[in-house]
């Protein structure tokens, strides 16, 4: 065989060797079930890996960034929505998920496990279903803050918020805060507050991890986070702790959400990881993870650690979530003029 025709069928061989790697990644790909995931990935991960030991079905996990967390996934999911990517969506909150509900993008389903969580967690026609709820909390450094909770709100209210830090509020679960003080201020109120809130130094920092951090390190001495980021920061030996954000005298506790995306193929997979996401096992699971998430289902008491025990009580004084949804919209128009204008560089890929 002449040098020729050997190089000729080497390239041959070649060609048809790297066909056949495509072919088999692309039938991996088609094979798995594709999750959108606004969750923490280092608390996700675990949980989804461990759903593919059990069951056989393979995930591929699309997460989202600290900072645009979950604005980044639900815009995704809406340009998406004619041509549908992803099987399932676990979401970090609610409000983004009841846009998806409301904009025709999610498809009902009633397992076992939308059974078993309360009526105020869920879509009553079963477009979604919460699960593993966090609160909105006031951390503080104890060394140059104070514990005492009424202190604290007159501080935010009037005095000098030069040591204070929130995240940047048109991602995540500031923006859900943020939906909240609008439908209780009203546009102008709350353009006004938003206004006085900067000029008296409020640092809005990237995302509620940032809070924690700036918090911990002594830069501010007081911010709003999330109690699974001030965990994190308490498990690694920062002096913090923690008070419950209230909001006309209640508390606000924003879960997970999971839903399954309209137009799937898998259908049947997809399904069973809802199950799976709002089952005892799952939400007891993260109860006793770092993330010290709240179940909202039922659990023997119990089996609860004791960080959550208090955390569980705070969410039975809580604010229904689901009734922010148009405030939410409202805000988030008024918060990307507000913020984006000036911050061309925060801005979402498209």
């Amino acid at each position: 065989m002449s040098n020729s025709v050997k190089k000729i069928a080497l390239g041959v061989s070649l060609v048809a060797v790297l066909i056949a790697a495509w072919i088999s990644v692309v039938r991996r790909t088609d094979d798995a079930l594709i999750v959108y995931c606004a969750h923490d990935l280092m608390f996700a991960e675990e949980i989804l890996h461990d759903f593919e030991k059990e069951t056989g079905i393979k995930v591929i996990i699309v997460g989202d960034t600290e900072a645009t967390k979950s604005l980044g996934l639900v815009q995704r999911l809406i340009r998406e929505k004619n041509n549908p990517k992803c099987d399932l969506f676990w979401n970090n909150q609610v409000l983004g998920t009841i846009d998806l509900a409301e904009q025709g993008i999610l498809q009902p389903y009633k397992g076992p496990g939308y059974e078993r969580i309360p009526s105020q967690f869920k879509d009553p026609e079963g477009l979604w279903t919460g699960f593993a709820g966090r609160m909105r909390v006031w951390i503080y450094n104890n060394e140059t803050g104070t514990g005492d909770e009424k202190a604290i709100v007159e501080q935010f209210e009037t005095g000098d918020l030069s040591r204070m830090a929130i995240a940047m509020p048109i991602y995540g679960t500031t923006l859900s805060h943020f939906s909240i003080l609008w439908q209780d201020l009203g546009e102008k109120g709350m353009k006004a507050w938003f206004e006085n809130l900067q000029q008296r130094g409020c640092k809005i920092v990237p995302g509620n991890a940032t809070v924690k951090n700036v918090v911990a390190e002594g830069v501010c001495d007081i911010g709003w986070t999330d109690t699974d980021d001030f965990f994190v920061g308490l498990d690694d030996g920062a002096d913090v702790s923690m008070l419950p954000i209230r909001a006309n005298g209640k508390t606000i506790c924003l879960p997970n959400s999971v839903a399954i995306i309209r137009g799937t193929k898998k259908e049947d997979d997809a399904a069973r990881l809802m199950d799976y996401l709002l089952s005892e096992k799952i939400e007891l699971a993260l109860a006793k993870s770092a993330a010290r998430q709240i179940p909202l289902g039922p659990i023997e008491s119990g089996d609860l650690p004791d960080d959550v025990i208090p955390l569980a009580e705070w969410a039975k004084e809580s604010v229904d979530m689901t009734q922010f949804y148009q405030s939410r919209n409202e805000c988030l128009k008024w918060l990307e003029s507000e913020l984006l204008e000036q911050n061309p560089d925060s801005r979402l890929p498209e």
